[in-house]
């Protein structure tokens, strides 16, 4: 049975298991491509996204350390491009001025100064996990997506035999192979989805470890009133 279908699905015969199979099938395969195109866009974008990102954190996280004071790095601030270290001292320095006023002083509740940056990370992570979730979806939905198509191919197929009444594995095994590009396909699109969600994640996890160092040191350049 495995020469048969291995035969009647070489690769030049992939386009025309896929033109012959039903209704279903092809419906079946149209939703796992939609599944695709989402997925692969949303790869693309996050890792662009995550590159830019290294960059500019590596940028700024240099500037805010050689900088002696809050206030000069807050004055050349526009020159940096938006990112989460960057939203997290605005977040932190206006709640500083708002604090100590101007010219500084002493911070007058670290605690609330401490929030502020906790909210800030965590509105900017959320940022970066924006989408992941359908990465997820996609891995763990298509593969069932795919099997259904390939068990109503299989029941079409020994259906059709049936009624044919010839008992063959040359009679089935088209059939069968047409079933099987369902789950092929189903394949094709979770695992590569489920690859990317583990990797953004893992920069998601690296990104907060940095956003939480980074704030941890704006506590301790506050605490030293150099603002």
């Amino acid at each position: 049975m495995l020469a048969v279908l291995f035969q009647v699905s070489a690769p030049g015969n992939i386009s025309t298991l896929i033109a012959q199979t039903g209704l279903v099938a092809k419906i079946v395969l149209l939703i796992l491509l939609c599944f695709s195109i989402f997925s692969w866009a949303i790869v693309y974008v996050k890792w662009r996204r995550f590159q830019a990102l290294q960059v500019q954190g590596d940028r700024f996280l240099k500037a805010f350390r050689k900088a002696r004071k809050l206030s000069e790095l807050n004055v050349v601030l526009e020159n940096f491009p938006a990112n989460p270290l960057r939203a997290v001292f605005e977040a932190g320095y206006k709640e500083l001025c708002a604090q100590v006023g101007n010219p500084g002083g002493p911070v007058k509740n670290l605690n609330a100064l401490t929030r502020t940056l906790q909210i800030a990370s965590s509105e900017q992570l959320s940022q970066l996990e924006q989408h992941l979730g359908w990465l997820a979806t996609t891995g763990s939905v298509t593969p069932f997506i795919g099997l259904f198509g390939t068990v109503w191919g299989i029941m079409n197929a020994f259906l059709g035999l049936g009624s044919a009444g010839v008992a063959s594995l040359r009679a089935v095994g088209p059939g069968i192979a047409e079933a099987l590009v369902a789950t092929a396909a189903g394949l094709f699109v979770a695992i590569p989805a489920v690859i990317a969600y583990n990797h953004f994640l893992g920069r998601v996890r690296e990104t907060a470890k940095g956003l939480d160092n980074f704030s941890l040191e704006f506590l301790n350049a506050a605490e030293r009133n150099v603002s």
